[in-house]
């Protein structure tokens, strides 16, 4: 990409319309085109402070090892409005009948209006289709959208880790259990 600008960062250009269609956002696989606003908002969730301490963002610098190695176990998704990256969130296969959901990101603007929503609806139908019988993620205690989106989708509350003045709330599902 040319230019002075951080790949991916936002423009005056990318600003977020004042209103769309929540249908006109497409929701598919990540590609290498991709890698570079992918990056962006993993790196603008360090700022955000929605990182676990000690994630070194392996995954995202290595999105083909992290997620399209393992014979389709593992997958993630970019969400897109008018050819620009809105949002993405990833599946990982962590063992046998197990997977966690990782890295749900909605750009700043496009943020409760349903792309999360319709994310982890990619993610837990991904995770059901592979009879992952249970489904793990894990979020910073002060996250409350993203606590509210994981619950609607019958996640609960497992337990709370505490790092310093860092708390993370685990949840999981047992689809085996929990069908949606």
């Amino acid at each position: 990409m040319s230019g002075s600008r951080e790949p991916g960062t936002p423009t005056m250009s990318d600003a977020p319309p004042t209103t769309f269609d929540l249908n006109e956002v497409t929701i598919r696989l990540a590609e290498d085109r991709d890698h570079d606003t992918v990056r962006f908002l993993f790196e603008k969730s360090i700022l955000e402070g929605q990182l676990r301490d000690g994630d070194t963002g392996a995954d995202i610098e290595n999105l083909r090892e992290g997620y399209f190695a393992d014979d389709g176990a593992s997958a993630f998704w970019v969400a897109c409005h008018d050819d620009k990256l809105v949002g993405m969130i990833g599946v990982q296969c962590t063992r046998e009948n197990e997977a966690e959901v990782r890295r749900l990101r909605v750009r700043d603007g496009y943020r409760r209006c349903g792309i999360g929503t319709r994310l982890m609806e990619q993610a837990t139908d991904f995770c059901q289709r592979h009879g992952y019988l249970k489904v793990v993620l894990d979020v910073r205690v002060e996250r409350g959208p993203a606590i509210s989106l994981f619950e609607k989708f019958g996640f609960k509350h497992g337990r709370t880790r505490e790092i310093g003045e860092r708390k993370t709330l685990e949840f999981y599902i047992d689809l085996y259990r929990d069908p949606r």
